[in-house]
Formats: structure tokens, sequence, C-alpha cells
């Protein structure tokens, strides 16, 4: 079974944000960006580029595909 994990909540700490300065920089709540770190909701692929740019980061610095 594949797993997508994320290391977005830690991306966001090294850059002092909360969820909701996340969301507004992302344009979304901040109850999508809490439920994207406690892995309940994969993104869109728009989000997640959206979200990549917000943070400076590539999407495969956020998210990470674990193959079993």
């Amino acid at each position: 079974m594949n797993v997508l994990r994320n290391h977005l909540k830690a991306l966001r700490a090294e850059r002092s944000m909360t969820q909701a300065d996340l969301a507004t920089a992302a344009g979304v709540s901040r109850k999508t960006i809490n439920t994207i770190e406690n892995q309940v909701f994969v993104p869109s692929t728009t989000l997640a580029l959206t979200l990549a740019r917000v943070l400076d980061v590539s999407v495969h610095d956020i998210f990470e595909l674990d193959i079993e």
C-alpha cells in the first residue's frame, strides 16, 4: 500500500508561520491546513503547488510517497 506523508507542519514552523498565516497566504482555511498536516486530507495538485510556492520549496519537499 502506498502512503502519502507530508512535512508541512515542520516547514511551516521553520518559517515561524501559524496555520492561519499559511492558510491566508495559500487562499484556504486554517482547517484545510490542519487537515493536511494531520494527514486527513490530501490536497489537490493546485493546492500542493500553491503551498510549495508560499513556502518557497518544491512539492517533493512537502510531500513524500512511501511505496510498500
